[in-house]
């Protein structure tokens, strides 16, 4: 379920004329931003910025991006705009920043839908002049590449249809690939991208009967590379995305120094779908309130924001 809280009704001329008042001044009305835009839905925030154009001849993105700074314009600009266009931007800066954010990309590839994804990639093109998998490819070698661009650029059956046959020897492959990190590393690239997720939590469950641990805290102890690593996100992500994300979260509040980007990433991203549901496994397993933990790891604007989306 999702967190954000919109209303029904509303006047985008009415809210493009109140953001055009919270731009004016000795700089901008934040607390008006948020109480209007924290509280719209996609097609209400895209109803607003097309009108705040016919009205300004003026992009109401770039305006926000010359009102406000931070953390809090990075979340804005995103929760601006459209989710696949937004889940393009995300990829980019995976590839293209220092830290090389495979993960991030493994993340948004194995959680979407098949035509989710079809369109982050449709989004990619407008955006970067490109294909999304002919950045990933251009930036990644080995193993790593044909991983991430079998990730990015899989469709996968969408059915609930389950081979048992595949789930025990794909278990199988599974396991010898993951012990000691030998096996068929094609084999294992194969099946995480052309299988239906179904299929694969299948052959997950089987692996884990098989022997007596899941796969994903199995491949904890070979996570030294970045294949192994962008292995483990992707099938976190395929198992249970909800579980994922949970922990996307604690580490982004518990670590050293909060990491805004993963927690901005997740709030913005699941404001409208599931966030509520992971609110309530974070809650089940740290006993303590996501929103109180945002409260202590944030401030100023940002903390007002992401407390908005979460629902406060």
């Amino acid at each position: 379920m999702a967190t954000l809280i919109a209303p029904s009704h509303h006047s985008r001329v009415e809210d493009a004329e109140a953001l055009r008042n919270a731009f004016k001044g000795w700089g901008a009305d934040d607390k008006a931003i948020i109480a209007i835009l924290g509280h719209r839905n996609v097609h209400q925030r895209q109803e607003i910025r097309k009108a705040y154009e016919e009205i300004y001849q003026e992009d109401l993105i770039k305006r926000l991006e010359s009102e406000i700074s931070g953390d809090f314009e990075r979340a804005m600009y995103r929760w601006m705009l459209q989710p696949a266009d937004r889940d393009a931007v995300l990829v980019n800066v995976a590839i293209k920043n220092g830290t090389k954010d495979y993960h991030v990309i493994a993340e948004i590839a194995c959680v979407l839908s098949a035509e989710e994804l079809l369109a982050v990639r449709r989004a990619y093109h407008r955006r970067y002049k490109c294909s999304l998998e002919e950045d990933v490819a251009a930036n990644t070698t080995g193993n790593l590449r044909q991983l991430l661009v079998g990730l990015v650029t899989s469709y996968r059956y969408e059915g609930d249809e389950i081979n048992v046959k595949f789930s025990q020897t794909e278990a199988n492959v599974l396991h010898e690939s993951v012990k000691e990190k030998k096996g068929n590393s094609e084999e294992v690239i194969r099946i995480l991208t052309t299988r239906s997720k179904t299929q694969l939590v299948a052959t997950f469950n089987r692996y884990r009967d098989e022997h007596g641990i899941s796969i994903s805290k199995k491949l904890l102890d070979q996570t030294s590379d970045d294949f192994h690593k962008v292995l483990h996100t992707a099938i976190r992500c395929i198992n249970d995305h909800k579980k994922y994300y949970e922990k996307v979260l604690r580490n982004a509040v518990k670590k050293f120094g909060t990491d805004e980007d993963g927690l901005s990433r997740v709030i913005v991203t699941r404001a409208e779908k599931d966030l509520k549901d992971i609110k309530e496994l974070y809650y089940k397993r740290n006993s303590v309130h996501l929103e109180d933990e945002v409260s202590k790891e944030t401030s100023g604007d940002y903390k007002k924001f992401l407390l908005t989306l979460l629902g406060k």
